[in-house]
């Protein structure tokens, strides 16, 4: 029997980690009934051509969709295949989809379903139904229309990772992204979901604090496999928080010092969860080789971190950062400044936060980020109820840089200060450069006095290297 071909659809971004939730689905589809063909547009130079190439076969076209300027492109590829086959059964699932399951489907005739959460089973039923198998009112997790109206099914339970098929990377050319990365840096996703409650994050509302995690036997399994096929030599894990508990860590460090997996690792920590390990289980993960981690800070204001729910406590920011300076681990520590009422005394926090993290080490950096109201997020459904308008279509929101550009809370002042800020921050206690010492020293003598007054230096960068969209 000819299997039917699925086209699955990464839009246009400027990131170039590994289409993980595509590569998830493919993987876990019937392969003896269903072909999945999958198209990445950060990749490819002509897409619709190879979608083309496909459509003949195809019976569901799938697109992941991050809020943003990914929007545009899924928008524009979705529109443009209804035109081609107007048969073809349309399916939405990311971020978005998952944030506004009916009003994506009341936005967007051309897209005939959206997919909330966790999407292995929910994708695989769908294509049941799209053979004739499956009624859409059976299938839990989905959204989609019954002549006029839209139906939302019941949320789906968060499904045991370790109960999912090992992922193939083999639906895409592994050796595209390296290139594009520069580097033989392996994507990999070791857990779904966060128990945490961060006010500003959409995870409480997609995923319910829920958390599913690869047991770490599996995983060196797994490892030494992609290890041998792949020659990579970092591993990048997507997790939302990876250190979610330290018995698994160690266990997942031993498995790749035991398999003499020999490659370094980065990933998410929260600073509470680097307060709850041992120097022991530091000295492991470093020998096993953990070369990064990335701790969200927020803000220097404990304050704001409580308003916040980030559930930590400052001091366990900075001995995680002495911490890992003892073990010679990166750290980046991002902040998020102009929320909504934030207070002098709470950027003046966190300002002098960012320049103490900044003298520790020089393997730590400190991106500061403006708040959006990204939707699902407990602020944002506080700012609306205050007044705060969202992007109220599909169109306005593939026009949204949630991570670019600065909220209506932050005004030109305070705009300008942090753009130099954090301009002369990379420059002066970034990585040592002989030939450009003399003006790393002016950029830390610039962060040390707050004096940005004719920033002449970051002009003649900035038309030398223009900043690129970020969303």
């Amino acid at each position: 029997m000819k299997r039917k071909k699925v086209i699955l659809y990464n839009p246009k971004a400027v990131f170039y980690d590994m289409p993980l939730a595509l590569l998830a689905l493919a993987s876990n589809l019937d392969l003896e009934q269903f072909e999945p063909i999958i198209v990445d547009a950060r990749i490819d130079p002509n897409p619709k051509q190879t979608i083309e190439k496909h459509l003949d076969e195809a019976v569901v076209f799938g697109a992941t969709v991050l809020t943003g300027k990914p929007i545009k492109d899924a928008l524009e590829v979705t529109k443009w295949i209804k035109t081609k086959k107007p048969t073809l059964l349309t399916i939405w699932g990311g971020w978005h989809a998952s944030l506004f399951p009916k009003k994506t489907l009341i936005d967007e005739l051309s897209i005939d379903i959206s997919v909330q959460g966790q999407g292995e089973a929910t994708f695989q039923e769908t294509l049941e139904f799209s053979s004739g198998s499956r009624n859409l009112k059976d299938i839990k997790g989905i959204c989609f229309r019954e002549g006029t109206e839209i139906v939302q099914n019941p949320p789906r339970a968060l499904t045991d990772m370790n109960d999912l098929n090992r992922i193939d990377y083999d639906f895409v050319n592994v050796e595209d992204y390296f290139e594009k990365k520069g580097q033989r840096q392996f994507d990999y996703i070791s857990s779904t979901g966060c128990h945490f409650r961060c006010a500003f994050c959409a995870d409480p509302f997609v995923f319910g604090r829920n958390y599913s995690a690869v047991q770490p036997e599996r995983m060196g399994e797994e490892f030494s496999y992609y290890y041998e096929k792949y020659k990579f030599t970092e591993i990048n894990f997507q997790d939302e928080t990876l250190f979610t508990y330290p018995k698994r860590i160690r266990a997942l460090a031993n498995e790749l010092l035991e398999r003499k997996i020999k490659v370094t690792w980065a990933g998410t920590m929260r600073a509470d969860q680097a307060h709850r390990m041992t120097d022991e289980d530091f000295e492991l993960i470093k020998k096993s080789g953990l070369r990064r981690v990335l701790i969200g800070v927020e803000s220097g204001s404990q304050e704001m971190m409580d308003w916040l729910k980030k559930d930590i406590k400052l001091e366990y920011v900075f001995e995680a950062a002495e911490r890992c300076k003892k073990y010679d681990i990166g750290v980046i520590f991002p902040f998020i400044v102009g929320f909504p009422k934030e207070t002098q005394k709470s950027l003046d926090a966190t300002i002098s936060v960012v320049k103490q993290l900044n003298a520790i080490s020089p393997k730590f950096e400190t991106p500061i980020f403006y708040f959006k109201p990204y939707p699902g997020s407990r602020i944002t459904d506080d700012v609306v109820k205050e007044g705060y308008v969202l992007p109220n279509s599909l169109e306005e929101w593939s026009t949204f840089d949630y991570i670019g550009s600065a909220g209506p809370w932050v005004n030109d002042e305070m705009y300008k200060f942090f753009e130099n800020f954090k301009f002369f921050l990379k420059v002066g206690y970034g990585k040592r450069r002989r030939l450009f010492y003399p003006v790393q020293k002016l950029g830390r003598w610039r962060v040390d006095n707050d004096a940005y007054g004719f920033p002449i230096e970051r002009k003649l960068f900035e038309l030398a290297r223009p900043a690129q969209k970020l969303s």
